[in-house]
C-alpha cells in the first residue's frame, strides 16, 4: 500500500479497519478513516451471503491490503460488464469484489470485517427484488435497481465530503 495514496474520494489514513475470512487464513486491512457502506437486495448478493441481502463497503484499492491465497471467480453484471469476486481457498468466504467499471476501487464484504457492527448502510440498492419481510427505513435513500452512472454512486455514498 503506497503512503499518503489518495483515492478518488477519501484520503488514505492511519486509521485502520481488519477483517478475515471464516476460517482467519486470509486478512485485510482498510486504511481509511471512515467507512461506508450500502445494503444491495440484489439475487446475485442474497445468493452469495447466503441472506436477504449482502453489505457492500467500497474503498479505494490504494487503502486495501490482502494476504492470504484466494481464487476468483467472475459473473457478468446487468450492466454489460462484470464483477470478479474473491474469496478464501480454504473456507470459501467471499471477501470483495472488484470490476471493470471502477477499476480504481474494490468492495468489501461488510460481514467480513471484525468490527461489522459500525456499519450503518447509507443506501439500498436493487430493492425491487427485497425479501418481503424486509422493513428498509424511509430516511436512507433507496433505489429500486442501482446507481446508473458514476456520479450517482458518488452521490449516494456521500464519497466527495
Amino acid at each position: 500500500m503506497a503512503d499518503g495514496a489518495e483515492g478518488a474520494h477519501e484520503k488514505v489514513s492511519e486509521a485502520v479497519h481488519t477483517g478475515s475470512c471464516q476460517c482467519g487464513a486470509v486478512r485485510y486491512r482498510i486504511m481509511v478513516d471512515q467507512l461506508k457502506s450500502y445494503a444491495c437486495h440484489c439475487r446475485e448478493c442474497q445468493k452469495q451471503s447466503a441472506s436477504a441481502f449482502g453489505i457492500s463497503v467500497p474503498v479505494s484499492r490504494s487503502a486495501f491490503e490482502i494476504q492470504g491465497e484466494l481464487n476468483s471467480w467472475r459473473r457478468s453484471t446487468d450492466s454489460g460488464s462484470h464483477t470478479d469476486c474473491y474469496f478464501c481457498t480454504q473456507c470459501g468466504s467471499r471477501l470483495y469484489h472488484d470490476g471493470a467499471s471502477r477499476p480504481e476501487r474494490v468492495t468489501v464484504k461488510g460481514g467480513s470485517l471484525d468490527k461489522a457492527t459500525d456499519l450503518q448502510p447509507v443506501a439500498h440498492i436493487w430493492t425491487r427484488s427485497r425479501q418481503d419481510w424486509v422493513e428498509l427505513p424511509s430516511d436512507v435513500p433507496q433505489w429500486d435497481t442501482q446507481p446508473q452512472s458514476e456520479e450517482e454512486w458518488v452521490q449516494l455514498l456521500e464519497w466527495s465530503e
